[in-house]
C-alpha cells in the first residue's frame, strides 16, 4: 500500500506544502520576537553587504525542518527503523556539530581556528562512519579529498552567503539537483528523499524573508549547517553517484560535483586568489566576492540574484543531460567542461574590472 506512486506522490506534495508554511512560520515569530539574538557587530557594517544589522536566525529554522523531517518519515512509512545506521547517525551527528559551531560562533564571533577545528570535526565523522568519497583505489586518498571537500563546502556556502538571497538560492538549486536524480532514477522509496523535501521547503520558506530587502539572515548557524549538510549529500549522490544507467563513471561524478556548485565553487575560487595575489588573508571576509563585483558594475541586488539562479540552472540542468548521456567519451568531457570554464572565466574578469 505503502509504495503505490500516488501515496508517495501524496505524501511529498503535502510534506513540501506544510514544511513551507512552516518555515514561513517560524521565520515569522523570529522576526517578531528577535531583538538582538543574531544580530552581530551592530556597528560593524564591513563584512555583511547590507547597510543595517539584520538577526541572523535563518539558520535555526533549517535544522529544526531538518529534525522535523526525521521524526515525521516514521509518520507516513513503515521503514521508520532506516534512520538507525552509522552511516545516517554520522551524517546526522556532522549536520548537527556544524549547526553549533554556527550558532556559537553567531553569538560570540569564534575565531578562524576554531571554526576550521569543527568543519575538520564535521568531515572525520562523516569518514569514520563511513560516508566518504569513493574515487581511488587507496582510503588514504578518499579520506584526504573528503577532508577537503567538507571543510571547503562548508567555508564555500559561508563565503557566498554575502548578499540578499544568494546563498539561498545556491541551496536550492543544489538541494533541487539531486532530489532530481533521484527521481529520474526512479528511487522514490529512498528516505533522503523525504529529509531533502523537507530542506528543501525550508529554505524556499526562509528565501520569502531573505529576498532583496531582506529581514533577516542564516548566519553562519544556517550556512555551517548548510555547507555540512549539501557536503555530506553531495558525496552520497553526486561523488558515489551512478547515471541514469546505474553505471559509474569517474569523469562524469567529478563533472557531476563541479556543474552542480559552480556557482560557489567559483566564487570561492576568485576570492581566494584575489586575496592571496594581494597579499591578504583569504579567512578575513570583505566585499570583494563575484556577486560584490557585479554591483560594482551597476546591477541591483535583484538582478544579481536572479543572474545566480540562472547560472544556477543552467549548470544543474547540463548535470542532468550528463546522466543520460549513454556512450560518454572525451569528446563529451571537453564539451561538459567549457560551461564552467566560461562562467569561471567571466565571473574572475568583471571581478577584476575594479582593482580597488
Amino acid at each position: 500500500m505503502y509504495k503505490s506512486d500516488l501515496f508517495l506522490l501524496i505524501v511529498y506534495i503535502s510534506y513540501f506544502l506544510c514544511s513551507i508554511v512552516f518555515s514561513l512560520l517560524i521565520n515569522g515569530l523570529f522576526l517578531k520576537f528577535a531583538r538582538t539574538l543574531g544580530i552581530r557587530n551592530e556597528n560593524d557594517t564591513y563584512i555583511r553587504w547590507s547597510p543595517e544589522s539584520k538577526p541572523a536566525l535563518g539558520g535555526i529554522s533549517f535544522y529544526i525542518i531538518f529534525l522535523l523531517s526525521i521524526t515525521a518519515y516514521s509518520f507516513f512509512f513503515e521503514r521508520s527503523q532506516y534512520f538507525l545506521n552509522r552511516h545516517f547517525i554520522g551524517v546526522l551527528f556532522a549536520v548537527t556539530l556544524g549547526f553549533l559551531m554556527g550558532l556559537f560562533d553567531d553569538a560570540y564571533n569564534t575565531k578562524p581556528l576554531l571554526k576550521l577545528f569543527s568543519q575538520i570535526s564535521c568531515a572525520l565523522v562523516l569518514i569514520l562512519t563511513g560516508t566518504y568519497i569513493h574515487l581511488f583505489s587507496y582510503d588514504w586518498l578518499n579520506y584526504s579529498i573528503t577532508l577537503l571537500w567538507v571543510v571547503g563546502i562548508m567555508n564555500s556556502i559561508n563565503m557566498i552567503d554575502n548578499m540578499d538571497a544568494i546563498s539561498s538560492i545556491v541551496s536550492i538549486c543544489i538541494i533541487s539537483s539531486i532530489i532530481l536524480l533521484l527521481y529520474l532514477t526512479n528511487d522514490f522509496l529512498n528516505p533522503h528523499l523525504f529529509i531533502l523535501i523537507g530542506m528543501l521547503a525550508a529554505i524556499l520558506g526562509f528565501l520569502y524573508y531573505n529576498w532583496y530587502p531582506s529581514k533577516i539572515f542564516m548566519g553562519d548557524t544556517g550556512s555551517q549547517f548548510l555547507g555540512a549538510f549539501l557536503a555530506a549529500f553531495s558525496i552520497i549522490y553526486l561523488w558515489n553517484g551512478k547515471d541514469f544507467y546505474h553505471t559509474v563513471v569517474p569523469t562524469k561524478q567529478i563533472l557531476s560535483v563541479i556543474l552542480v556548485f559552480l556557482v560557489t565553487l567559483s566564487d570561492t575560487a576568485v576570492v581566494i586568489i584575489k586575496r592571496v595575489r594581494n597579499k591578504k588573508s583569504p579567512f578575513i571576509g570583505g566585499k570583494d566576492h563575484t556577486t560584490h563585483h557585479l554591483s560594482y558594475l551597476g546591477l541591483k541586488d535583484r538582478k544579481i540574484a536572479l543572474i545566480y539562479l540562472c547560472l544556477s540552472v543552467i549548470s544543474s540542468s547540463l548535470m542532468i543531460i550528463m546522466q543520460g548521456i549513454l556512450h560518454w567519451n572525451h569528446y563529451f568531457i571537453i564539451l561538459f567542461s567549457v560551461y564552467p570554464l566560461l562562467v569561471f572565466t567571466v565571473l574572475f574578469y568583471i571581478a577584476n574590472i575594479n582593482k580597488k
